[in-house]
């Protein structure tokens, strides 16, 4: 398979700059991929898509303000995006900067914090935070939007780029199917007797590294932080018993419960992951999935072929660009259901 495969052509106002009015106010694309039916709908119309039986799985990782501006010692401009926490004062970052930065050097923050350089690996650097990474992420960064919108971080941001149900801080970038959810519609899909399961997988600045080879097979995804709990893998068991699916909220939902089933069936897991899910590979744990319109020729664009079939991936995704459907993370949404 060649990464061209999975690539596709986008008017570029179909990209979501911003998001819905509401949360639940997008649209829905719902797509039968064992018949190839194709619904247009609202996002609201999920509810009435799910059975009593099934279970929701949930990443519940919260996004950090994990992009900085600062100076060298020097002067020189410095932008750093935090890839992953490492421990309470330590982290792996991305820094754009002019000139390579040089172990034991300073990097000043604009409102005068002060990082230290460790030391560099590969496109990494890993960086000192001597007031800690969250807080100083909290009290110094910005929301670190995907670069594709295009425009600095605004104050509506720092509440609709997180789901409502976050709380484990660690994400730089947001499990995107989440954000159409907002309490009042949770709270009448466990009235209506879905159950409801959180993991977290903390996404990392990686997610909108571009695939830099010709064919799938090649690639090396990037590593990720995950926590698959007992009560997700009973939650499953008892899903399974009663005879329901198990909808994954999010392809980083679907990696975790992926990641943490490659015994053949679900354990609990605390660690990292690079599962690379393309076509081919047999699912273990995911009955159907809700998610957004992925960046074309992207591992999440392989992930979805994956579970749903290129053909029809590709298919409905030449609907939702024909019908003006909204595209990435502030945009519209998928129901995939087999």
């Amino acid at each position: 398979m060649k990464v061209s495969d999975f690539e596709y052509d986008l008017p570029p106002h179909l990209i979501a700059r911003y998001p819905a009015e509401q949360r639940t106010g997008s649209r829905l694309l719902h797509l039968d991929a064992a018949t190839g039916a194709i619904n247009h709908l609202r996002f609201g119309d999920i509810v009435d898509l799910v059975q009593p039986a099934d279970l929701m799985v949930l990443n519940n990782t919260r996004v950090i303000p994990a992009r900085f501006h600062g100076r060298k010692a020097s002067g020189g401009k410095v932008e750093i995006l935090l890839e992953r926490i490492i421990d309470e004062t330590t982290a792996l970052a991305q820094v754009r900067v002019s000139k390579a930065l040089k172990p034991g050097g300073v990097i000043l923050l604009d409102d005068g914090t002060e990082v230290g350089v460790l030391d560099r690996s590969g496109e990494f650097y890993r960086l000192a935070f001597p007031a800690g990474v969250l807080a100083t992420a909290n009290k110094s960064g910005h929301m670190p939007l995907p670069p594709y919108l295009d425009r600095e971080d605004e104050p509506l941001d720092l509440q609709r780029y997180q789901t409502v149900y976050a709380s484990q801080p660690g994400a730089v970038a947001a499990p995107t199917a989440g954000l159409h959810f907002d309490e009042p519609m949770l709270s009448r899909l466990r009235e209506k007797g879905v159950a409801q399961a959180e993991l977290t997988l903390h996404v990392g600045a990686g997610t909108f590294q571009p695939v830099r080879v010709e064919t799938v097979g090649e690639h090396q995804m990037h590593r990720e932080t995950i926590e698959v709990g007992a009560s997700v893998c009973s939650a499953v068991e008892e899903a399974r018993a009663r005879q329901g699916r198990v909808i994954a909220v999010g392809t980083t939902s679907v990696r975790s419960l992926e990641a943490a089933s490659q015994s053949g069936r679900l354990e609990p897991y605390s660690g990292e992951t690079d599962i690379f899910i393309y076509p081919g590979y047999e699912f273990h744990s995911v009955d159907a999935m809700v998610t957004n319109f992925h960046l074309p020729g992207s591992t999440l664009m392989m992930l979805v072929s994956a579970f749903a079939g290129r053909d029809n991936i590709m298919r409905a995704y030449a609907h939702a660009i024909e019908e003006s459907y909204r595209f990435f993370s502030y945009g519209d949404a998928m129901l995939i259901t087999r």
